[in-house]
């Protein structure tokens, strides 16, 4: 119910009233909602104080609208806590959901600037380059790019690159791996990047670099990953003092 003398908004209250169905699970993931003049019908409110409300939840990540269809629950995002030091496939497993990947280009290149300053290499050293896409239950979640120094991780070919890169260091290269540094920015999705992970151009994405090294200090790889944001969410506990 709609509370016209509340002094509370009513399109904050259409929102939280369409929150709670979907919470409860009386909206589904992918169940088209009744369209604004049918909230405004059942309100007796003005359609424009509807919009406001749908908005603001496709905004905040609730709806998601699809051109000449319609508006839509939207999916609910894959969470992945920054604690401890995982692979995108053990992440996916771990949540009941299939990883899979879907290599793009695996080839040798030169290391130049930030990838032979991150890898602790010479400029102009050999390193694998490996552009794949992550993805869980076939849902394309991330456009990753990988740089590992030749010299170190070795015997590398596109069979080994469409599995699980940690397990093949740690089980067959006996390499031990000991942490990372990660950054992340808010970005916007490009066209390219738009057409490999299905999403509109200029959708909003997590960019993320991450720096990995081994217990013996040499550093293992550098990651740079392009996550969709309507899809995926990082969490951070944090602790004062």
């Amino acid at each position: 119910m709609i509370d016209k003398y509340s002094p509370l908004p009513i399109y904050y209250q259409i929102e939280e009233a369409i929150k709670g169905r979907i919470e409860k699970g009386e909206l589904q993931e992918g169940e088209m909602i009744p369209s604004e003049r049918e909230y405004a019908e059942t309100y007796g409110i003005s359609r424009m104080t509807v919009r406001q409300a749908i908005t603001n939840l496709v905004n905040d990540g609730y709806l998601t609208r699809r051109k000449g269809k319609g508006t839509f629950v939207a999916n609910k995002k894959i969470e992945q806590k920054l604690v401890g030091l995982t692979s995108f496939t053990e992440d996916m497993k771990a949540r009941g959901l299939s990883p899979s990947i879907k290599l793009l280009d695996f080839k040798l290149s030169e290391a130049h600037g930030k990838t032979a300053t991150g890898l602790g290499i010479q400029a102009g050293a050999a390193v694998y380059e490996i552009q794949r896409v992550r993805l869980a239950d076939q849902i394309p979640m991330a456009l990753e790019t990988t740089f590992l120094s030749a010299d170190l991780v070795k015997g590398l070919n596109e069979k080994i690159v469409q599995g699980s890169l940690y397990q093949y260091v740690e089980e067959e290269l006996g390499l031990s791996i000991d942490y990372a540094t990660q950054e992340l920015e808010a970005s916007v999705a490009r066209e390219a990047e738009s057409e490999i992970l299905g999403i509109a151009k200029g959708s909003p994405v997590l960019f993320i670099r991450r720096y990995t090294c081994l217990t013996d200090g040499r550093p293992l790889e550098l990651v740079q990953s392009i996550y969709r944001g309507d899809r995926y969410k990082f969490i951070i506990d944090m602790q004062r003092g």
